[in-house]
């Protein structure tokens, strides 16, 4: 789950020393979906580019390494964990096998977070990539498709080595990371992480999963 105390701790950036935050590109309405476009706009996050304490570091590990346009990919058989350890593989809606470039899209993320000393990243979930929350089990085209805890393939490289990650609705640890940026910022307590909203809660109920011991 995200890290709330990370976040209350983070060092009070300025203008001079900005708080370094590796984003997924696409958060920032860079055109590197599938079909070539963005995946809407995400103010939870472009928000931030309003502060003059953050740099960015944007990138889009799928179109590093597959190009854009480009098909739709899922994790079959487990978790973007599973894929580094040999256990799940990355398939595209057509069959086509991408573990080994999704791999290699993963280390290059991590790469651009040690060359710039990320102190946080914010990412895109249900991605078989950036996902850092909650991804699809298997084809989300399927009729039946289904969900899962956990992380992508990239988010479960940086967190193996350390990273603390959020997606763009963690709306609760945004409020702490605006209130970090912001010193006159006041944070909305009615703000929820999306492990608190109620579609979560009710689809893993399900699941015998227990919200106190979920674990990436």
């Amino acid at each position: 789950m995200p890290d709330k105390n990370h976040l209350r701790n983070l060092r009070i950036p300025t203008k001079d020393n900005p708080l370094r935050i590796l984003v997924s590109a696409c958060l920032l309405g860079v055109t590197c979906g599938v079909d070539g476009d963005h995946y809407g706009e995400y103010q939870s996050v472009l928000k931030l580019l309003a502060y003059n304490n953050v740099k960015f570091f944007q990138f889009c590990p799928e179109e590093f390494v597959f190009g854009t346009p480009r098909e739709m990919c899922d994790i079959h058989g487990g978790n973007g964990l599973d894929v580094l350890e040999g256990r799940a593989k990355v398939i595209t809606s057509s069959g086509i096998d991408w573990t080994n470039e999704m791999i290699r899209a993963s280390e290059k993320m991590l790469e651009i977070a040690k060359a710039n000393e990320i102190e946080l990243a914010i990412m895109m979930d249900t991605s078989a990539a950036c996902g850092n929350h909650v991804i699809y089990d298997g084809n989300r085209y399927a009729e039946n498709k289904k969900y899962q805890i956990g992380m992508g393939v990239c988010g479960a490289q940086l967190h193996k080595a350390g990273y603390k990650i959020i997606s763009w609705r963690e709306y609760e640890c945004l409020e702490i990371l605006y209130s970090k940026l912001d010193a006159n910022h006041l944070i909305n307590k009615l703000a929820k992480d999306f492990d608190q909203h109620e579609w979560y809660l009710e689809y893993f109920k399900h699941k015998n999963v227990s919200n106190d011991n979920l674990e990436f």
